[in-house]
């Protein structure tokens, strides 16, 4: 596997679990009826889960870059 894509993978798997601990501190404010807090780590949580996105993307187009699209 290429270096970039390589890279591109772990950078997503670090931005799911960043959105996995933001989804559950917004459980955790929910649950006790902070909803302005549990808001705020929801939306955190949406924007690791768009980087993560983004890292996978990129790294399938390193992917075919290196090999081909077949």
């Amino acid at each position: 596997m290429s270096k970039k894509a390589s890279e591109h993978h772990k950078n997503a798997a670090e931005h799911h679990e960043h959105a996995a601990k933001h989804h559950q501190q917004a459980a955790e404010h929910h649950e006790q009826g902070n909803h302005e807090k549990a808001a705020h780590h929801a939306h955190t949580a949406r924007g690791h889960e768009a980087h993560a996105d983004h890292h996978a993307a990129e790294a399938s187009k390193a992917h075919a870059e290196e090999h081909g699209s077949k």
